[in-house]
C-alpha cells in the first residue's frame, strides 16, 4: 500500500471573507483515494471562529480531491464544514446553495502580487508609470522577474489537479494578474476556484510573495481594481436563447440588483464605480462588447440569436464563488421559459 499526504482544505469563520486553512493527515491506500474513501476528520473550531472554546470539535466532510503533484504521494481534499451532530456549519456556504450541472461557469480571478506592502515591482515610494503597457504585458520592466514564473508554476500544478484551468495573463496594474476556471455546475466550478486559490497562494511562501484578493487595494487611485468576472450559460441559453427571453433575464438581473451585490464581495462600492472598466454600483446595464456594463455580451451573442453565455462583470476578486453562482442560478429560475420552445 502507498501512504499519501492528504491535504484537508476548509473554508474558516472570518467574515466577510474566510480564509482557507489546512492540514495533513497520512493514510494507506491501494491506489490515488477516491472521495468516497476518504474519512472525515475533526478539527478546533475555536481556532478558526468556527466554534467555542467549551464546544470546539468540528467536522471535515471532503466534497472533492485532486492530486497534488508539489508533494510525493500528494492529495488535495476540499471539504465542508459540519457540526458534531451532522448538520452544516454556518460558515458552510456550499452546502446550501443551489446546483445545476447543465449551467456552465467560468471565474476571472483577478488579484495583486504583495511585497513589503505594495504591488510587486512598485517603487518604494509612489507609483510605477501609469497603466498601459502592464495588461498581457512581456518584458522585465512591465512584469518583472517572479511573477512570470509563478504564474507558470501555478497553471501546471493546477492541470496537474485536474483542475479546468483555462488561462492566466498580465492585468491592467502592475503586479496584478488573473487566470480562469470553468467547470459544469456551481459547485464544481466554485471548488475549483477555492482549490487554484490555495494552490496560489501555498506556492507565493516560497518567493515570500503574498497574493492580494482585495477589490481595490490601491483605493482611490488611478489604478484598476481586482474582479472575478463570472461568464454562464444555462442549457436554455446555449441551445435555445431567443431576444424575447433574453430581455426577460435582463429584467430579472435588474430587479434582484441588490441581491447580486450583497454577495458579490465586500467593498465592492470601491471597485464599482463607472470607472476602470466597471459599471457604477447604484446601476445596472448590459452591452455588446461593453466592459463599462454590468453585463457585457459577447460580440456573437446577438448574431447567434442571443444564445451562448454572458458575462457578469460585477462579482470581485473576494467573493465566494458558492454565493456567486447560486444567486446567478437564483434569478435566472425566476424566468420563465417560453412556452413555444
Amino acid at each position: 500500500m502507498t501512504q499519501y499526504k492528504l491535504e484537508y482544505l476548509w473554508l474558516d469563520g472570518y467574515k466577510p471573507v474566510p480564509n482557507l486553512r489546512g492540514k495533513t493527515q497520512i493514510k494507506s491506500y491501494d491506489n490515488f483515494p477516491t472521495l468516497e474513501q476518504l474519512p472525515l476528520w475533526g478539527f478546533d473550531g475555536s481556532s478558526t471562529k468556527q466554534a467555542e472554546g467549551s464546544s470546539s470539535d468540528c467536522v471535515l466532510k471532503p466534497v472533492a480531491v485532486y492530486p497534488d503533484s508539489t508533494r510525493k504521494n500528494g492529495v488535495l481534499v476540499m471539504c465542508e464544514v459540519y457540526h458534531a451532530d451532522g448538520t452544516p456549519h454556518p460558515s458552510n456556504s456550499r452546502a446550501t446553495i443551489l446546483d445545476d450541472p447543465e449551467t456552465w461557469f467560468g471565474f476571472e480571478q483577478e488579484y495583486f502580487f504583495y511585497k513589503d506592502g505594495r504591488p510587486l515591482g512598485f517603487p518604494d515610494k509612489g507609483f510605477p508609470p501609469p497603466q498601459g503597457p502592464y495588461y498581457t504585458g512581456v518584458g522585465y520592466t512591465n512584469v518583472g522577474d517572479i511573477a512570470r514564473k509563478i504564474v507558470e508554476e501555478h497553471l501546471d500544478i493546477c492541470l496537474d489537479a485536474g483542475i479546468n484551468h483555462e488561462g492566466i495573463n498580465a492585468e491592467v496594474a502592475k503586479g496584478q494578474w488573473e487566470f480562469q476556471v470553468f467547470g459544469k455546475g456551481s459547485k464544481k466550478a466554485a471548488d475549483e476556484i477555492w482549490v487554484a486559490r490555495y494552490i496560489l497562494q501555498r506556492l507565493a511562501e516560497k518567493y515570500g510573495i503574498d497574493i492580494e484578493f482585495h477589490c481595490k487595494p490601491l483605493g482611490e487611485s488611478d489604478w484598476n481594481g481586482s474582479g472575478m468576472h463570472a461568464n454562464f450559460s444555462t442549457k436554455f441559453l446555449r441551445e435555445v436563447g431567443g431576444k424575447e427571453y433574453f430581455e426577460n433575464l435582463m429584467k430579472a438581473f435588474e430587479a434582484a440588483k441588490e441581491d447580486h451585490i450583497a454577495v458579490y464581495g465586500p467593498d465592492n462600492h470601491m471597485r464599482l464605480t463607472g470607472k476602470h472598466e466597471t459599471a457604477s454600483i447604484h446601476s445596472f446595464s448590459w452591452g455588446v462588447g461593453d466592459r463599462g456594463a454590468s453585463i457585457r455580451l459577447p460580440i456573437n451573442f446577438i448574431k447567434n440569436g442571443y444564445r451562448g453565455y454572458l458575462e457578469d462583470r460585477r462579482p470581485n476578486s473576494q467573493g465566494d464563488p458558492y454565493q456567486i453562482a447560486s444567486q446567478i442560478l437564483k434569478t435566472i429560475a425566476t424566468v420563465p421559459i417560453p412556452s413555444n420552445t
